[in-house]
């Protein structure tokens, strides 16, 4: 309901920019972009850069997107990796997969694109699929670097869990993975009761939601339960940079949400 309010929201002024030539190639109209906030341009340009940036991502890695959406980072990588490089990325919505394979695929075909039917409390209730049982489509030692943007913020605790162990293993040994979360710690939850903005109110200890009624709205998680799952799931942590969502000051974070680097450890030899 919330993708067609938008679409009917925004068919004036789609159908005014598909007759006047107006919307570049790689942007999908207004009502058929359901992630994010702002202009999508701009957004997958800010992000790409804080993952050459933070991450290290270079233009000749093949490259994994969890959580693709409609192709907002998708786009700007089509100008930054190479031959060399490549792209897989899935999500959860038909539509945005259609969209990325017509537009993005037929014209980078190292650009490939794939819907996965997972339940989602947020973005897909048709299905009785669980992101927890899901087996990343992909062989193992696949991918230099992989990244999950507004991912993990709508997962509960057994996804992230099995999402984590499955990115390990499609990671080459020293590969990145590059993502954002909600980071609750002692700073975040006294800044978040001084302002008027997102709160985790419902505490289960480890988490926390923002909506009980809809669970995967939005999900918090404590950064010591953070730092212990990443390690038991086989990464080290390089790199936490904490967002301005709690109330921190906009100037000095690097995004709205909290970014995090990790690299999968290397094989001990015997």
């Amino acid at each position: 309901m919330r993708r067609i309010a938008r679409r009917l929201y925004y068919f004036p002024v789609d159908l005014y920019e598909s007759i006047t030539g107006k919307r570049e190639k790689l942007t999908p109209p207004r009502g058929r972009i359901f992630i994010g906030s702002g202009d999508f341009k701009s957004q997958g340009n800010r992000i790409l850069k804080q993952m050459v940036e933070l991450g290290g991502l270079k233009p000749d890695d093949r490259v994994l997107d969890v959580g693709c959406g409609i192709g907002r980072i998708a786009v700007p990588l089509t100008g930054f990796l190479s031959n060399k490089g490549s792209y897989e990325g899935f999500d959860i919505v038909k539509s945005g997969i259609r969209w990325c394979t017509k537009h993005i695929s037929a014209s980078f075909p190292n650009f490939r694109f794939k819907h996965i039917d997972l339940k989602n409390e947020l973005y897909n209730l048709k299905t009785n699929q669980k992101a927890k049982d899901f087996v990343f489509p992909y062989p193992d030692q696949e991918f230099d670097f992989a990244f999950l943007i507004s991912v993990f913020t709508h997962m509960m605790p057994e996804d992230v869990e099995a999402y984590l162990k499955q990115l390990n293993r499609v990671l080459k040994n020293g590969g990145t993975c590059f993502c954002t979360f909600f980071v609750m710690n002692k700073e975040s939850k006294r800044l978040m009761n001084l302002i008027d903005g997102i709160r985790f109110d419902a505490d289960f200890g480890n988490y926390y939601l923002h909506n009980t009624n809809v669970r995967e709205a939005n999900v918090a998680y404590e950064e010591n339960y953070l730092k212990d799952l990443f390690k038991s799931s086989g990464f080290e942590l390089t790199g936490m940079h904490y967002g301005y969502w709690s109330g921190r000051a906009k100037e000095t974070a690097k995004d709205f949400q909290d970014v995090i680097v990790l690299k999968k450890k290397r094989a001990q030899k015997n």
